[in-house]
C-alpha cells in the first residue's frame, strides 16, 4: 500500500490530481470521509480502513468470478466432485489430484468417502461426478464403467478368538454364534445393502472398513475382510484366516464410473489418467 497520493499515482501511471479527484469523488458519492487530511500525510480514517479491507475482498471475488465464468465457457467445471469407496487405497487418487492442481489450480476438487452401496448412490443422485470403487452391475446406458479388478475377501478373526480353537473347517453354525461385524452402508437414496451375514446372526455395525478391521482384531466379532487391507495384521499374527464349511471366501468386482452425459474437461482429464495408470493400485 502506497503512503501518499503521489506515490499511488506513480504506481497507477496517473497524475496525482487524477488520483485525488477519484478519491474525493468516491467520498462524495458514499457520503463518508475515507482519508484524514489534517496531518502531513493523508491517512485512512476508520471508515477508510473498513473500505480498504472489504474492497480488497470484493475485488478478489470479482477477479475469481471472472476466472470461473471464463472456465465455464471453455468447458472447465468450477468444481469436480470425486467419491472413493472407503475400502479402497486412496493414494492413487491423491497423486492424480496433486498433478491436476499444478496444471489447473482454478478448478476446485471435492473428495468424499462413501461406504458400500453409498459410492454408487452418490453418483446416481448427482452428488459426485466420478465414483471410484463401484460395483460393475450398473446401468450401461447412463453410466460408463472402467474396471479396476477384483477384491478378494477372506473370513478372518482375532488370533485368540474361540473359533481358532475348533477343528478346521469351521461350520457355519459355529460362526453364527458370534456377531458379524458389518460396515454401515452410506446410501442416502438407494436401499442399503449388507453382505457376509448368515441367517440369525447378530450384528455389530461400524462406520468404516478401518473400524471393522479393528473390531476383528479386538475379537468383537467375525466376518469377511478385504485381503489387501489386512496383510499387516496377518503378518503380525493379530488376525487369522479361518476356513469354513462350506467354503465362503468371495470376490467382488469393482471399478470407476461416471455419467456418459458429463462432458466436463476436468472429468475428462481424470478419466484419461485413470485409464493409463495401474488401476490395481486402488486395491493393493
Amino acid at each position: 500500500m502506497e503512503k501518499s497520493f503521489a506515490a499511488a499515482a506513480e504506481e497507477l501511471f496517473r497524475v496525482p490530481s487524477a488520483v485525488s479527484y477519484t478519491v474525493k469523488k468516491l467520498e462524495e458519492d458514499l457520503g463518508v470521509v475515507i482519508f484524514d487530511r489534517s496531518k502531513r500525510k493523508a491517512e485512512f480514517t476508520p471508515t477508510g480502513q473498513l473500505l480498504l479491507k472489504h474492497g480488497r475482498t470484493i475485488l478478489n471475488a470479482t477477479e475469481n468470478l471472472s476466472t470461473l465464468v471464463i472456465q465455464a465457457e471453455s468447458g472447465w467445471e468450477p468444481e469436480l466432485r470425486i467419491c472413493i469407496d472407503n475400502i479402497m487405497n486412496c493414494s492413487p487418487i491423491y497423486s492424480l489430484i496433486g498433478e491436476f492442481q499444478k496444471q489447473y489450480p482454478h478448478v476446485e476438487i471435492r473428495l468424499v468417502e462413501e461406504v458400500f452401496g453409498g459410492t454408487f448412490d452418490a453418483l446416481n443422485s448427482g452428488r459426485v461426478d466420478l465414483a471410484i470403487g463401484t460395483a460393475e452391475d450398473i446401468d450401461s446406458i447412463k453410466y460408463q464403467y472402467l474396471d479396476i479388478g477384483k477384491i478378494n475377501f477372506v473370513f478372518a478373526v482375532a488370533y485368540d478368538h474361540p473359533l481358532t480353537k475348533l477343528p478346521r473347517p469351521i461350520t457355519i453354525e459355529e460362526v453364527k454364534k458370534y456377531p458379524s461385524v458389518v460396515v454401515s452402508d452410506s446410501s442416502r437414496n438407494l436401499p442399503a445393502k449388507s453382505s457376509g451375514i448368515f441367517e440369525g446372526q447378530r450384528r455389530l455395525t461400524v462406520p468404516t472398513v478401518d473400524k471393522k478391521i479393528m473390531s476383528h482384531v479386538l475379537g468383537l466379532g467375525v466376518g469377511y475382510l478385504p485381503l489387501f487391507r489386512i496383510n499387516q495384521e496377518l503378518d503380525s499374527g493379530a488376525l487369522v484366516i479361518i476356513e469354513t464349511s462350506p467354503a465362503t471366501n468371495r470376490t467382488n468386482n469393482v471399478g470407476i464410473a461416471w455419467r456418459k452425459e458429463n462432458s466436463g474437461k476436468a472429468l475428462k482429464w481424470f478419466i484419461e489418467r485413470l485409464i493409463n495408470i495401474k488401476r490395481e493400485a486402488f486395491i493393493s
